[in-house]
């Protein structure tokens, strides 16, 4: 119904065709990239090639995960690294958190990171991937 509505309101530019609009585009587009996380991880001295290796060895575990979309390792210096994913919704990012990675990662925080991982949730507002793009409407 919604599809037709749209239809009918092609060359209306009221806000509430526009909208319409943008919800109808977005439902289209949608690919499960609703929810974010950046995890920041600060390094201890000379712990970095070891948290490199860590976060490689980790993408086997997350290509298991249905609900994550896209995952991201990053290494800005010797002692700096973060972890960015994406995910359709609050309960994929929530199995992510819960998953191999996750675990692994806060076993291994004493030995490995100077505090806690500072785990920063995030809604998406647009994307672009290799086969599709769009805004995320919540």
């Amino acid at each position: 119904m919604e599809d037709l509505e749209m239809e009918n309101t092609t060359h209306d530019t009221s806000p509430e065709a526009t909208a319409l609009a943008g919800r109808a585009f977005a439902r289209r587009t949608s690919v499960g990239v609703a929810k974010g996380l950046f995890v920041r991880l600060r390094v201890k001295e000379g712990k970095g090639d070891e948290v490199e290796a860590f976060l490689r060895s980790g993408l086997d575990a997350v290509m298991e995960e249905d609900d994550t979309t896209t995952w991201y390792a990053l290494r800005f210096g010797p002692d700096d690294f973060a972890i960015f994913d994406t995910f359709p919704d609050d309960a994929g990012r929530l199995a992510h958190l819960a998953g191999k990675v996750g675990r692994e990662l806060v076993a291994r925080s004493l030995e490995l990171f100077e505090g806690a991982p500072e785990i920063r949730y995030a809604d998406l507002l647009a994307y672009k991937l290799p086969d599709q793009s769009g805004q995320v409407v919540s």
